[in-house]
């Protein structure tokens, strides 16, 4: 039995752009990006957190450049992933001429330190000439002088007033592949910020809560944050800032558009937190299947229910269902129905061994409709 969403949530229309290869706004996918953590000039390291990042889902991945050696290495990065890279860039705008030429598929500028008209509109020569994107990145520890001299402190209004006024520059040089964020740390000024951006363009909007927090608590704030957007519509890239390996902001944001049946990667586990009634060890199950099924990329549903209060309904709801029952032996639902028993000792590498086979099995129907569309 197929799950069906309660609500549907219903995207704000934006008009839609490339980063790489990757459409961002419109009817595209909502992308989830990070960014790497380790000294760009590194290559090495830098090549191996994105690649990890890529086996996570990452749909984009932004490196700091700050310097010259590290748009150097650009170069050698791009050739070696397979994900879009975009350049973060502050202060120095000639980096971010560098960056694009060195074959970045976007650019981060922050029109607050960027410099002045003139320099931005040579950034934008660069980005039009190879083919780069752009993402207005205001933020609100880092607004324009004369906006915080005219609010008195970073609002909404200010976070979105910097952020049409840089729009209009890039406009005004013809340029349009360009995205917008409006980022904040406390999820009150940012989510006002976008909503108030939302309504006065058809920009892709870039989302995030800035400088979250840690593991717990950033994951927290970016769902509230993040969460009330994406469900109001607004939306087209997320990122998760989290004090954690860059890997685990994108589980996070995959979590949360997988929440919001907005986008579907992976397994999706259904569990209960598990009390006196539980006929096997919940927490630890949980936590061996996560790290097991952490490499599949198929959209399947799996419940774990410790007893049989809930375990059947939830069961009709996943493609695979295992609820606890009594003397140590446990039963397993397939697409809904029961299918047989196992034992503890035995469930995990079995409900490992069922999700596995169908995760190829979907595979392999996907590669046949591919072919068949040829």
């Amino acid at each position: 039995m197929a799950y069906r969403p309660y609500q549907q949530i219903i995207r704000r229309k934006s008009r839609q752009i490339m980063v790489g290869r990757v459409p961002v706004g419109g009817d595209a996918p909502i992308s989830v990006q990070t960014m790497t953590n380790t000294p760009t000039e590194d290559v090495r390291a830098t090549v191996e957190q994105i690649r990890r990042c890529e086996l996570a889902g990452a749909d984009i991945v932004r490196v700091s450049c700050p310097t010259e050696e590290s748009t150097a290495a650009l170069a050698g990065i791009v050739r070696e992933v397979n994900v879009p890279i975009v350049a973060d860039i502050h202060f120095h705008y000639r980096r971010a001429i560098e960056a694009a030429e060195a074959g970045a598929a976007g650019l981060r500028i922050n029109p607050g330190n960027i410099g002045s008209k003139e320099r931005v509109k040579e950034v934008v020569k660069a980005a039009r000439d190879h083919g780069c994107a752009i993402r207005i990145g205001v933020n609100a520890g880092s607004l324009e002088k004369h906006l915080l001299e005219k609010y008195g402190e970073p609002n909404p209004e200010a976070l979105v007033e910097s952020a049409l006024w840089h729009a209009a520059h890039l406009l005004d040089e013809g340029f349009e592949n360009f995205k917008i964020s409006v980022k904040a740390s406390d999820v009150f000024l940012a989510v006002a910020a976008y909503q108030q951006l939302a309504e006065q363009c058809d920009h892709p909007l870039h989302i995030g809560i800035t400088e979250a927090g840690g593991r717990r608590t950033g994951t927290v704030k970016s769902a509230i944050g993040l969460g009330s957007l994406l469900w109001a519509g607004i939306g087209d890239t997320l990122r998760v800032s989290l004090s954690a390996e860059p890997e685990e902001e994108v589980a996070v944001g995959w979590e949360i558009l997988k929440a919001l049946h907005l986008r579907h990667r992976g397994v999706k586990i259904v569990s209960c937190p598990s009390c006196a009634r539980q006929g096997f060890d919940v927490i630890r199950t949980v936590e061996k299947l996560e790290e097991r099924l952490a490499h599949i990329t198929q959209p399947i549903t799996l419940s774990i229910i410790g007893c049989v209060v809930n375990g059947p309904g939830e069961a009709l709801m996943t493609d695979i269902g295992l609820t606890g029952g009594g003397a140590g032996t446990h039963m397993v639902y397939a697409a809904g129905r029961t299918s047989h028993t196992i034992r503890t000792e035995e469930m995990v590498e079995h409900i490992v061994e069922l999700v596995e086979r169908k995760a190829a099995a979907m595979a392999a129907e996907a590669e046949a409709a591919r072919r068949a569309a040829e």
